[in-house]
């Protein structure tokens, strides 16, 4: 094999709580996470030359060491020196679809797709477990990315245990490209804002994770009950993150008037999603929403939950 195509889904929270702060300085967070049919697309060549080589479509993507598809690479090659010597450098192509700096895990995706990709062209063997293992040292979004699904998450974000998987329900999703929001920011101010309600001591942090587990959201999930979904979602950084940025908190609200089940920034943000009861409907609120806000900065975009994560498209 020397070259595979995958195709790298978007993610966005269903529900994120801060629960507290942990020793090496991330946050302990109770979430779940939630594959959508936005996606990107990922070539990987091998090449004579013994080097990695990042490409995108996307004028704003860094092709560095920076972008974390060349860090996933990078690992790679200094993790199996051996497969690296006999199979050379690496092309990899980045077609992007997933709005950048998006809270929805665009970069991470990536990431896990050059993880499995390497992984197939060098005829490793690895299991999605040491996958995993290996994505949680470039990013907390990058194990949930390579299954995908449905799952909650724990830790900061890479402790992941698998749920019922959801599909065909549509959402509409919203974000200003030029629009930006620092994940590091939102969680600092969260800390500075919130701190003094954090759980303090390991064992309570670690009970109030637990209990994620046989929470009303997770128990809609099971149920497969989309209204009930949409009313249990949540999210901690709206606290922080609506009243700094304006038009944020204006498109969720748009949302909120256009009848949807329920709607919710993603992540840190700026993407705004919201659960509808059909294509049709998605459809129809897209067009209010762009009716609304008739600002050429706005992508929208209908798409579904999905129930996989990475996957291969073709290999040769």
């Amino acid at each position: 094999m020397h070259n595979c195509t995958l195709i790298a889904p978007a993610k966005i929270n269903l529900y994120l709580e801060i629960i507290g702060d942990r020793s090496d300085g991330y946050h302990e967070l109770a979430m779940i996470l939630q594959s959508i049919d936005l996606a990107d697309q990922i070539d990987i060549q091998t090449s004579s030359i013994d080097r990695i080589r990042v490409r995108c479509d996307h004028p704003q993507v860094p092709t560095d060491q920076s972008n974390l598809a060349y860090k996933a690479a990078a690992l790679m090659t200094a993790e199996f020196p051996a497969a690296f010597l006999k199979h050379g450098g690496l092309n990899i192509s980045i077609n992007k679809r997933i709005p950048i700096s998006a809270g929805l895990a665009g970069g991470s995706t990536n990431a896990a797709a050059v993880l499995l990709g390497i992984d197939l062209l060098w005829n490793l063997g690895l299991t999605q477990s040491e996958l995993e293992e290996l994505g949680a040292r470039l990013g907390s979004d990058i194990p949930f990315c390579i299954a995908g699904g449905t799952a909650i998450a724990t830790g900061r974000g890479e402790q992941l245990a698998p749920l019922p998987s959801l599909d065909n329900i549509y959402i509409v999703l919203a974000k200003y490209r030029s629009l930006a929001v620092s994940t590091p920011w939102a969680y600092k101010t969260y800390r500075q804002q919130f701190g003094s309600t954090y759980i303090k001591d390991r064992e309570s942090l670690a009970a109030r994770a637990a209990a994620v587990h046989s929470g009303d959201m997770v128990k809609a999930i099971l149920h497969k009950d989309t209204k009930e979904i949409a009313q249990q979602l949540h999210n901690d950084l709206e606290k922080v993150v609506l009243p700094e940025y304006p038009l944020v908190l204006q498109l969720r609200e748009t949302f909120a008037k256009s009848g949807v089940l329920g709607t919710m920034m993603s992540g840190s943000g700026p993407s705004v999603f919201a659960l509808c009861e059909s294509k049709q409907q998605a459809e129809e609120v897209k067009s209010h929403v762009r009716e609304t806000i008739p600002d050429q900065d706005l992508e929208l975009f209908v798409t579904q939950l999905i129930t996989h994560g990475i996957h291969v498209a073709s290999s040769t």
